[in-house]
């Protein structure tokens, strides 16, 4: 395997050197046929300026300038008698016994214009010849080297070979140049985030590339970052709010226990008063487990609704029963205007998001001890909205409550009832569910949690 980036620098280089063998060999195969083309082209173009100027009064001062000019030889016979000829020094000009042939074939061939390919016996090299006929008496032959002059031949070699050298060695630089651009952040982005797999969640990407994938590479690797920052934050909170939910418990069932095994066994009084403590302890363990098991259900997405028409101000009312110890010895208040509505939702997990959203409320609400209960018909759903009387939630960290034993301060606190698991089994039902939810709050003011159901079509009633 090799690095990013020497695989860039190679690709480049191979790149480069595939151009110029592509050059070479196309400078090598197709030249001479190009050549031949163009000469073939230019010859035609000739046979055209003859056709057009024929008869001129200049004819011939027209024929020694044109000669000149394209380099060609030019050959005219009227009624195979000599007229005019062209300087025969040009490598394209034939003479003496090797224009017979083509000449003669012409003459038979009846033709207006025909080309012809042969080699030139006094310089051997190839000669390209255009015959053609500019009246009835009059015939025209143009001819002219299909070999390149050396010296030209020779000076595109050399800037060719320059050319090469000059390709090899910017490819070589530029490549390298542009393999160390493109794999430097790449190569650091892979650093910081083996640090990250190693539990160093703290490193931030930032490679200052003007790159666009790499910055979205690198925006992403930082939110993934801060995200697992967040993460493992939580978890160490979470396992020491769990471990600290369940030291307290059962610190007091061990207490409690022994004070029934070795002080108050006799008392009956006193024994069932600690036996009732420690029965209360174990039912919020066994509270505790239930909200832990249904936290990770739902996360893990294990969890089928079952959706029903119920009464929802039945199952609020129910709700309320399960607080009379705290309504009649405790001094705390529900302030609820029952109304007859109906929803179409899943009746054990909207008891949940009422019942979590309440006990908050009960932890959090101001030294009056009231919460407010309040549903508000919409056109197509239903508002529950639940008001406590506390300090209120900054704007800053409304998003954070729905955290696992999130506080304010970050102490942690026991509350009064629930686990401190509540608001996050909320937002993961509502959440599955698609439901609208919320916090108002203003500070000194109380805060209101609030989620919407959809209204029953009453079929189902």
């Amino acid at each position: 395997m090799k690095s990013l980036h020497k695989q860039i620098w190679l690709f480049f280089l191979f790149f480069s050197f595939f151009i110029l063998c592509f050059l070479w060999t196309t400078q090598g195969l197709f030249f001479d046929k190009y050549y031949e083309l163009h000469k073939s082209r230019e010859l035609s173009n000739v046979a055209s300026k003859l056709i057009d100027n024929y008869k001129h009064m200049d004819f011939n001062e027209f024929l020694d300038k044109l000669a000149y000019e394209e380099g060609i030889c030019i050959d005219i016979e009227v009624n195979n008698q000599f007229l005019y000829l062209s300087t025969s020094f040009n490598r394209g000009c034939i003479i003496g016994n090797g224009r017979e042939s083509y000449k003669s074939d012409f003459k038979a061939s009846n033709e207006t214009k025909k080309a012809y390919k042969l080699v030139n016996s006094r310089f051997g090299n190839e000669t390209l010849v255009y015959g053609i006929k500019l009246d009835e008496n009059t015939v025209a032959y143009i001819s002219t080297s299909l070999v390149p002059l050396d010296s030209a031949t020779h000076l595109l070699k050399k800037q060719l070979i320059l050319i090469s050298i000059f390709i090899v060695l910017l490819s070589i630089i530029i490549s390298y140049y542009l393999s160390k651009k493109i794999a430097r952040p790449i190569e650091e982005m892979n650093e910081k985030a083996s640090n990250i797999a190693g539990g160093n969640f703290k490193d931030s990407f930032n490679s200052n590339t003007n790159i666009c994938e790499i910055r979205e590479l690198e925006n992403s690797l930082n939110e993934m970052s801060h995200e697992f920052n967040q993460t493992e934050e939580l978890r160490r909170d979470l396992m020491a709010n769990v471990s600290h939910d369940l030291k307290t418990p059962l610190t007091m069932i061990k207490a409690y226990a022994e004070m029934v095994r070795d002080l108050t066994y006799k008392n009956e009084e006193k024994r069932n008063e600690n036996l009732n403590v420690i029965i209360d302890e174990t039912e919020r363990l066994n509270l505790l487990v239930d909200d832990i098991l249904t936290l990770s259900s739902m996360q893990a997405e294990m969890v089928e609704l079952e959706y029903t028409d119920f009464s929802l101000n039945a199952l609020i009312e129910s709700i309320i029963k399960r607080y009379n110890v705290l309504l009649d010895k405790e001094g705390y208040e529900f302030i609820y205007e029952n109304k007859e509505l109906f929803v179409y939702a899943d009746r054990k997990r909207t008891e949940q998001v009422i019942y979590n959203i309440l006990n908050n409320a009960i932890n959090y609400t101001g030294d009056d001890k009231k919460v407010y209960i309040q549903t508000e018909e919409k056109e197509n759903t239903i508002r529950i909205s639940i008001k406590d009387t506390g300090k209120g939630i900054k704007e800053e960290e409304k998003d954070k409550i729905w955290n696992k034993y999130y506080h304010s301060k970050k102490e942690h606190k026991r509350n009064r009832v629930g686990t401190g698991l509540g608001l996050s089994i909320v937002k993961n039902i509502l959440e599955g569910y698609h439901l609208p939810y919320g916090i108002e709050s203003s500070k000194g003011e109380g805060t209101i949690f609030f989620f919407e159901l959809e209204k029953s079509s009453g079929k189902n009633k």
